[in-house]
């Protein structure tokens, strides 16, 4: 097998572009709205589209191209509706490197809704605290982020864009005055993106700390990466579902995920709704 030419790597991405605009022309044919915000909703928090008015969904897998999620939790649709006075898109589940696609896959939907005219991203996941003061419950500002999934949404591209503030400074500020005023604790800290499915070693999580790290999941950095290659303003939310492993000595799984985000997520909705409320349009 021989290694990927610049060619290829040129030629893919062309049919890539191609795949894009096919989809785009598919959900425009669904509905004529045109927000500019969307929102991806990570682990056990779909249930913010339960507060859209007027709500439009479309399953991805009425969507030409578009990658489809099998884990629990994840609805598989982009639904829109009006969120505290704006029009958004959300897409109520994701896709993972963990499932088995390729970085191209993963990072498909963030292309599409750029397609579509977004111009602001907010992304959110479920996340375990590595920093031991954290807790289940609490909701996290992620603030910058440490990639060791082993890929990259770029690679094949000469694209080396900065990441210097792949989480937009202003938009930070926002959700910091937000929970301020509405008296959310809102820690910042540092997402770390590990490829899963598997959950980490306790040993894993004692260098993933000595890294700088506060937070881990298996999501969100790719489609930050690419999200920022298209333009878009990102803001990061991640809700704390569990302690890594090795903190508390007591296993962890997936059910304990979900239930965690069900407990949380008034709050979250709270928090995220008031958000909106403060972006420009």
């Amino acid at each position: 097998m021989h290694d990927q030419t610049p060619q290829d790597g040129a030629a893919k991405e062309q049919t890539l572009d191609a795949a894009v605009a096919q989809a785009v022309a598919a959900v425009r044919r669904h509905t004529s709205r045109q927000p500019s915000i969307a929102v991806v909703l990570g682990s056990g928090l779909g249930g913010l589209v339960e507060e859209f008015r007027e709500p439009v969904t479309l399953p991805y897998s009425e969507i030409p191209n578009f990658p489809v999620s099998a884990v629990e939790g994840h609805q598989g649709a982009l639904v829109w509706g009006r969120l505290a006075g704006r029009e958004v898109v959300a897409m109520a589940g994701r896709v993972h490197y963990y499932e088995g696609y390729t970085m191209a896959q993963v990072t498909f939907p963030v292309r599409v809704l750029a397609g579509l005219g977004i111009r602001r991203l907010i992304i959110t996941n479920a996340a375990g605290a590595v920093r031991e003061s954290l807790r289940p419950g609490e909701v996290v500002l992620i603030r910058d982020h440490i990639n060791l999934m082993g890929d990259n949404p770029l690679r094949g591209t000469h694209d080396f864009i900065d990441l210097t503030r792949a989480y937009d400074p202003g938009l930070r500020e926002t959700a910091r005055k937000v929970a301020a005023r509405l008296d959310i604790p809102l820690n910042s800290g540092v997402y770390l993106a590990m490829s899963g499915p598997c959950y980490e070693t306790p040993a894993e999580i004692g260098a993933i700390r000595s890294l700088g790290a506060d937070l881990v999941g298996m999501s969100t950095v790719p489609e930050v990466i690419m999200a920022n290659r298209l333009g878009l303003e990102v803001l990061g939310l991640s809700m704390v579902t569990n302690m890594a492993a090795g903190i508390t000595g007591q296993p962890l799984s997936h059910q304990e995920v979900m239930e965690t985000s069900e407990q949380g997520k008034t709050r979250f909705k709270q928090l995220v709704k008031e958000i909106l409320a403060q972006m420009e349009s």
